[in-house]
C-alpha cells in the first residue's frame, strides 16, 4: 500500500460522488484500465442493489450500455451502492 493511501475511515467520510471522482482520476493517472473494467461488472450489481433490477439485466456484452450507465456512476444510489468499490481501491493505491 502507497504510503499516500488515504484510509478507509478517512475515505468513509467524503460524498459518494467524490469518492467515484477520486477512484477515476487515480485509476485514470495509473492507466488502470483493470480497475476500470472491475468498475463496469460492478455496476449491474450496484443498480440491482438500489432496486433498479431493469438496469441490472445489462449483459456484460453490451460495451455501450457498461459505458454509459459508468458515466453516471458518481451520482446518486449508484454511486453509494459503488462506495466499497472506491473506498477499496483508493486505501490499495493511494490517493
Amino acid at each position: 500500500m502507497p504510503e499516500d493511501a488515504p484510509t478507509a475511515a478517512e475515505l468513509d467520510k467524503l460524498s459518494s460522488a467524490e469518492l467515484h471522482d477520486r477512484a477515476v482520476a487515480r485509476a485514470k493517472e495509473r492507466h488502470d484500465l483493470g480497475f476500470l473494467w472491475e468498475l463496469l461488472r460492478e455496476i449491474p450489481a450496484a443498480a440491482a442493489a438500489t432496486g433498479e433490477v431493469d438496469r441490472a439485466e445489462y449483459d456484460m456484452l453490451h460495451v455501450v450500455s457498461l459505458l454509459e450507465e459508468f458515466r453516471g456512476a458518481g451520482d446518486g444510489d449508484l454511486a453509494d451502492a459503488l462506495r466499497p468499490v472506491y473506498v477499496s481501491y483508493l486505501t490499495e493505491h493511494g490517493d
